[in-house]
């Protein structure tokens, strides 16, 4: 066993504390907006309100234990089931084109003949830097018939003018709201990575006479998979949490109803019926989906990753 230098010295008490001085700001932020709200939710899901007699008076309502019974009554509630299929057609349609336009962009970018690339970039990284509320109105009003240039120029040529709120062609006109203020981000994330991939592969791949298609589908998309996977990710997350735009259009059309995706449930429930115990119980599934799916898809994307290092 080794003795410490006799003309070592310990480091003065302050010192040693300084670290975690520095992490006490962001322990007490996560604690007090992220740890705190979680367990509050928490204990809002296992309590119910108790109404006696007419609900008049003092004392009349009281919040007792309720252990489940939200929880039981959440899942066997049709609305979210039919809220989570809502939002399960929606990300089918946002994650693969929002994805593939971004992969699509990074590649236009990163090769070598494309002019005012900073320009190109910006543009389509802008639209990510609009709120959601705001890019929602904007659309929004952009499908009305009443107010669209669109369906101006249609009716002029006249061409069939679809009903773009109501329907199956709702889907796509909230997609379009998604992917055109998310694919500008996804797209930084792929460009990055490409940029960071050493240039002697490429050339090399040129040298063995690779056409830059060829270079873009069997070289730069396989060594960027990582990004990919992160921003597949991502995507869903997001999807699995759309509100901004079904809320911010419903009071433009009639067909989107209260309850369209799982957290617009959570806000009814909780705001419109004042039944915010049963909003955490719903929250709180949503929040355990979310985390057991992100689980598996990172489980998942890990282990092809080894497979295919180890092949």
């Amino acid at each position: 066993m080794t003795k410490p230098h006799p003309g070592a010295r310990r480091k003065p008490y302050g010192v040693r504390l300084a670290p975690y001085g520095f992490l006490l700001p962001a322990a007490v932020l996560f604690a007090l907006f992220f740890a705190l709200p979680i367990g509050y939710a928490l204990w809002l899901s296992l309590h119910r309100i108790e109404v006696k007699g007419l609900g008049l008076g003092k004392g009349a309502k009281s919040e007792v234990w309720a252990g489940l019974g939200n929880y039981a009554d959440a899942l066997t509630d049709p609305e979210l089931l039919h809220s989570a299929l809502r939002v399960l057609g929606y990300g089918l349609v946002v994650v693969p084109v929002m994805l593939g336009l971004a992969l699509f962009f990074a590649l236009l970018l990163d090769s070598e003949r494309v002019r005012a690339r900073s320009f190109a970039r910006l543009a389509i990284f802008l639209p990510y830097a609009v709120p959601g509320v705001i890019a929602a109105l904007l659309w929004g009003f952009l499908y009305l018939p009443d107010v669209s240039p669109f369906y101006y120029l249609a009716d002029a040529l006249g061409l069939p003018q679809p009903d773009l709120m109501d329907g199956g062609p709702l889907y796509a006109a909230m997609a379009n709201i998604a992917v055109w203020g998310g694919t500008g981000f996804n797209m930084i994330v792929i460009y990055t990575s490409l940029r960071s991939l050493p240039a002697e592969v490429f050339e090399a791949a040129k040298l063995d006479g690779c056409s830059e298609l060829q270079i873009a589908l069997r070289v730069k998309i396989p060594m960027v998979a990582p990004s990919l996977v992160l921003t597949f990710f991502f995507s869903v997350i997001a999807t699995l949490q759309v509100f901004n735009e079904p809320m911010t259009l419903r009071p433009l059309t009639n067909g989107i109803p209260t309850t369209w995706s799982p957290l617009m449930k959570v806000f009814n429930d909780a705001f419109t019926g004042g039944n915010i115990h049963a909003a955490s119980a719903t929250a709180v599934i949503l929040a355990v989906a979310t985390f057991l799916l992100s689980f598996a898809l990172l489980r998942t994307s890990n282990r092809r990753t080894t497979q295919g290092a180890s092949r």
